[in-house]
C-alpha cells in the first residue's frame, strides 16, 4: 500500500514539474498579442489612424490603430500607407516640443 501511495506521489510530483516548467518557458518569452496574417485592401481614412506599427513577421505590414481602436493591417509599399505613417510621424514629432 505504502508503495503505491508514493508512486501516485512521484507521478503528481512530476506532472506538477512538467506544468510548472512548461508555463515558465512560455511566459518567459516574449509575444506579441496581435500581429497581422491578413492585410486589407481598403484604403484608410487617414485622419482616423492614431498610431501605427511596422511588422516583419510572419508577413511583412503596417497594422493601424484607428481613434476607435480598430486594429487594420496593410501592405507597407502603398502610396497612400507611406502617407499615413509621414503624417502620424509629424504629429508626434511636434508633440514632443
Amino acid at each position: 500500500m505504502k508503495l503505491h501511495t508514493t508512486v501516485i506521489l512521484v507521478i503528481v510530483w512530476l506532472g506538477v514539474f512538467a506544468l510548472h516548467t512548461a508555463e515558465g518557458s512560455v511566459a518567459s518569452q516574449s509575444m506579441r498579442k496581435l500581429s497581422c496574417v491578413n492585410l486589407s485592401a481598403q484604403k484608410v481614412d487617414i485622419r482616423s489612424i492614431v498610431n501605427y506599427e511596422k511588422q516583419k513577421v510572419p508577413v511583412e505590414a503596417i497594422m493601424f490603430i484607428t481613434t476607435n481602436g480598430i486594429k487594420i493591417c496593410v501592405h507597407p509599399d502603398q502610396k497612400w500607407v507611406q502617407a499615413a505613417i509621414k503624417r502620424i510621424d509629424r504629429r508626434r514629432t511636434a508633440r514632443r516640443r
